[in-house]
């Protein structure tokens, strides 16, 4: 009778917790079909910090900074939704539609656009979905290595020869790809520029010369931190260190 007890209160503060969880989120929803975006961006912002990271959440947390005007913040979040979900259309365009009001025209380098490709292939499973990509794929290569040792026919053999070697690199890739894409998760290599307006400079010190300007929204990639600075890299090659509030990562 106690048991039966114990896992009725167990269900009914589950229900209770997910009944608060939608009434702060249904709030949320609120605030912001009355275009009173702040509101609705804390809300947001109190959902994501309680419930744990969602796709979605950090979408409609982008779409209400957008809406007041807090463009550097609407990418970051519109980043990190597709940083979990790399299909996510909508946040995609959003995305795209926000960085037309950027400043800063970078010029990407023809390495920058090949390591992004390569990103986005990454992106588009899981890393337990690569692994599992990789020991299936595996399997039917070491199937195609046992039909080559034992087949009786040349031509037989011929075939499940190169059919192993073509699995067997893709589950090899799949497996690099497993682990690239569990270092994405854990390591936040890019960040957001924050600030209206930011001297990057020659070395972590104000005193470092100026060596170019970058304005609110423009991605950055994070090279490396010293106390309170941070080394950037743009799309173009162009290097430099900026203090660290005046960004955040991805």
């Amino acid at each position: 009778m106690k048991r039966i007890l114990s896992i009725c209160l167990i269900i009914l503060t589950g229900l209770s917790v997910l009944k608060a969880e939608n009434k702060d989120l249904n709030a949320a929803d609120k605030f912001y079909a009355q275009k009173k975006y702040a509101e609705a961006a804390e809300l947001y912002k109190k959902v994501l910090e309680k419930d744990g990271v969602a796709p979605e959440l950090y979408y409609n947390l982008g779409n209400a900074y957008y809406k007041y005007g807090e463009t550097g913040l609407a990418i970051l979040n519109y980043e990190r939704a597709l940083r979990l979900n790399p299909m996510f259309e909508d946040a995609a365009f959003n995305l795209e539609f926000a960085n037309q009001k950027v400043i800063d025209n970078v010029v990407m380098s023809e390495s920058f656009f090949l390591r992004k490709w390569i990103n986005l292939l990454i992106r588009v499973q899981s890393s337990d979905g690569w692994f599992v990509t990789g020991i299936l794929t595996f399997v039917i290569a070491l199937a195609g290595l046992l039909l080559f040792v034992f087949g009786k026919t040349s031509l037989g053999r011929k075939a499940a020869f190169y059919t192993a070697l073509v699995f067997l690199i893709i589950s090899v890739s799949a497996l690099i790809s497993s682990f690239s894409r569990y270092k994405m998760m854990e390591e936040h290599g890019e960040a957001i520029i924050l600030s209206g307006a930011v001297i990057v400079k020659s070395s972590p010190d104000k005193s470092g010369t100026d060596l170019f300007q970058l304005h609110e929204g423009t991605k950055v990639a994070v090279q490396s931190e010293l106390d309170n600075w941070v080394e950037i890299r743009l799309g173009n090659g162009n290097e430099g260190w900026i203090e660290a509030r005046h960004l955040e990562k991805i």
